[in-house]
């Protein structure tokens, strides 16, 4: 039932709630997020919010599901295969600059970063979280073998083991900007970038890297 009406809601209506809800759950965390303060600040009747939507965590769901959605789009990831060669690094950091420009273009997308991380942030089993966040693991987990097959990313390691070493550091580094939004600001925010580069090529990288394949 939810989901045939959260369809038959008019488009710009559905955009202002996600927004809306992303920015409330970002600044107050799942659990003290107000779902009397989403619904005044989006012009609806509580009737007509629960219509739409059965409960916060459906709205939290439909959050992930349409701002993950819309990210994905913008940013057009390259398929893990596609990045073996010699220009392996600099193509992930050029992924990583055109992230932190997406972010700092959609307000919204930043907020959805938070919510990937908040605490009691519903993302069980089969949960739009659960699937971006799987969805994530495995895009990584291919590019780190793509890696692996061209000599840029050290194979003396199980991959599995790499990309979760991978995952976690990209998730400390995210989770700290998005706490400190001034420091991707500006030239700032690209220096960060290359430092996150730079930390994740100090991990992943071999020793003695040989030439990427051409």
């Amino acid at each position: 039932m939810q989901d045939r009406a959260i369809g038959v809601m008019a488009p710009e209506r559905r955009r202002r709630l996600v927004r809306t809800a992303a920015r409330e759950f970002a600044a107050a965390g799942y659990e003290a997020a107000s779902l009397n303060g989403i619904i005044r600040d989006c012009g609806l009747s509580k009737s007509s919010f629960y219509h739409y939507v059965e409960s916060k965590r459906a709205l939290f769901d439909l959050v992930v599901q349409d701002l993950g959605g819309e990210l994905a789009t913008a940013l057009r990831a390259p398929a893990p295969g596609d990045l073996a060669g010699p220009r392996f690094w600099d193509d992930v950091e050029d992924l990583l600059h055109r992230l932190l420009d997406l972010a700092r273009a959609e307000p919204a997308w930043t907020d959805l970063g938070r919510a990937f991380w908040l605490p009691g942030a519903p993302g069980g089993d089969g949960t739009p979280l659960a699937r971006a966040l799987a969805a994530l693991h495995a895009w990584l987990l291919g590019a780190l073998e793509a890696g692996r097959a061209c000599g840029a990313v050290r194979d003396d390691l199980p991959a599995p083991l790499q990309a979760d070493l991978a995952a976690a550091v990209l998730r400390v580094l995210d989770e700290w900007g998005l706490q400190h939004p001034e420091a991707l600001a500006g030239d700032e925010g690209r220096r960060l970038v290359g430092v996150q580069c730079a930390a994740l090529r100090r991990l992943l990288e071999p020793d003695d890297p040989r030439a990427p394949e051409r």
